[in-house]
């Protein structure tokens, strides 16, 4: 019998990855790309030494409590770790890595697709085309916001909003950001701080949120800070679900406070509120943050970065528990 760790993948990988996996481990593979309750999870877990998860496995406290002896390393696919009680990891001794620094290129271009396709009106032009209801032109033909020049603020500069905010000085956008700290004006690029977010919102004309999900930025985007922003504002989310208090911005959507959003991600996601699919001023995408091919391989090295280092006996270099 090989001596090759025992590897257990939740969900189907690109085959660069799994290529590697089955040359350097024994991988229990998710050929079906079926998604696995808890029950099932720990069944399949019997006997391994690693878990490769992704953020939709959700490995709570009493998951990781159940989790054989065997386990002792949970290597995330994703930068996003609030699927993994890090606490409970760590009161296992069971180590959990992530794969951060990869995806802040296609993050950000999503991010100005979100803005793009909610400014402009993408996704109602594209069914009127589609459904054969174009039959018409007029200077007042769907006008929608102009980005150009307008400005951006960004919750959280980090990795991936660093880069959204020089894809948007592409389109001369003036970048404003809130962050726990000022960049460095090497990294900040002339973009303007502000310590906090009710000091950011009035001047956003495009709000776009990078935040990562944490106890304290749940609902972070409430209807109060939905207030302080600008009438006729548009927000972007690419970061996670739960940063939105999304009753408040559908209200918000519905009373015309915010001109229109772009979403890429939800709570409860893909069993989100059906009040998403029937407003025309929202711009909508499956959690397609990282989904290039060149992104997705990226990620999966990273985490048999991980799993190779802790195998042979050195930190990996992501570790987070």
């Amino acid at each position: 019998m090989s001596g090759k760790p025992v590897v257990l993948v939740t969900r189907k990988l690109p085959p660069n990855v799994e290529a590697r996996l089955q040359r350097d481990y024994r991988p229990l593979l998710n050929r079906e790309d079926r998604l696995y309750d808890s029950a099932e999870l720990l069944r399949l877990a019997d006997g391994a030494d690693a878990i490769l998860p992704c953020h939709t496995e959700s490995l709570r406290a009493e998951v990781i409590e159940r989790l054989p002896a065997s386990v002792r390393i949970i290597a995330t696919f994703s930068v996003g770790h609030d699927h993994i009680d890090l606490a409970a990891a760590k009161a296992r001794g069971i180590v959990v890595t992530n794969t951060p620094d990869v995806l802040a290129d296609a993050t950000a271009e999503i991010t100005m697709l979100l803005l793009l396709g909610a400014a402009r009106r993408a996704s109602e032009g594209e069914r009127l085309v589609r459904s054969g209801g174009w039959n018409t032109w007029s200077p007042s033909f769907m006008l929608g916001v102009q980005v150009t020049g307008k400005r951006l603020g960004i919750v959280g500069m980090g990795r991936v909003g660093q880069v959204t905010a020089r894809r948007a000085r592409g389109f001369d956008m003036e970048i404003h950001y809130h962050n726990r700290s000022e960049l460095p004006a090497d990294k900040a690029h002339g973009a303007t701080y502000h310590a906090s977010l009710e000091s950011l919102l009035p001047q956003c004309d495009f709000l776009a949120l990078h935040c990562p999900s944490t106890p304290e930025t749940v609902g972070l985007l409430n209807a109060e800070r939905i207030a302080l922003l600008p009438d006729g504002a548009i927000v972007v989310n690419a970061a996670r679900g739960s940063v939105v208090d999304e009753a408040a911005l559908l209200a918000a959507l519905a009373a015309g406070k915010l001109y229109a959003a772009g979403l890429d991600v939800f709570n409860n996601e893909p069993d989100i509120d059906p009040e998403f699919a029937r407003r025309d001023n929202l711009f909508l995408l499956p959690h397609l943050g990282s989904a290039t091919r060149e992104t997705r391989d990226a990620m999966g090295f990273r985490a048999l970065d991980n799993l190779d280092a802790f195998f042979a006996g050195r930190t990996p270099g992501d570790r987070l528990a």
